[in-house]
């Protein structure tokens, strides 16, 4: 019997050599392939540079300045705008029909009208609505009654009647 546990135990430190020699294999692998690695993701960054460099020669050095723009249906927050005129073209159509339906309120099929849309598919008002709620989100509006919208009851800088007109009311 003790035979046999000898055998084994000298196996089992065969197999530990084979498998360390195999280890400093891998590692020494893997070190070359992380090398490689490196000196590709340098080779591509001085690529870009390069090409950027290139780009920039080309173009004119006189750009002209513009008002940063962000996306086109970005609603800035109330408090970090002047005017209405800063929102895009359909948010200030919504501030006007919000001014234009009082103390009523504007709905959502009445803003999917307002908006050039299909007030009978209902994909469209939930459309209106979501631009009606990021209003809300952004100061502008007020959802007062579920599902209407109105003017906050003080704008600061602003009055009610001119809020929702382009160009400042009447």
């Amino acid at each position: 019997m003790r035979a046999v546990l000898e055998a084994r135990q000298k196996a089992a430190a065969a197999q530990v050599k084979e498998l360390e020699a195999e280890l400093e294999r891998v590692r020494a692998a893997l070190a070359d392939a992380e090398e490689v690695h490196r000196c590709r993701v340098i080779g591509l960054e001085q690529y870009l540079e390069a090409l950027a460099e290139e780009v920039s020669a080309d173009v004119p050095v006189e750009v002209p300045r513009r008002k940063p723009v962000g996306p086109r249906r970005a609603v800035p927050h109330r408090r970090h705008a002047s005017e209405v005129t800063e929102l895009s073209p359909d948010y200030q159509a919504l501030m006007a029909a919000a001014v234009d339906a009082g103390g009523d309120g504007l709905g959502a099929r009445r803003a999917a009208v307002v908006l050039g849309w299909d007030s009978a598919s209902a994909s469209r008002v939930e459309g209106a609505r979501a631009r009606l709620k990021r209003l809300v989100e952004r100061g502008w509006l007020v959802e007062a009654k579920p599902g209407r919208f109105t003017l906050p009851l003080s704008l600061p800088g602003q009055d009610a009647a001119g809020v929702g007109r382009p160009g400042g009311g009447s």
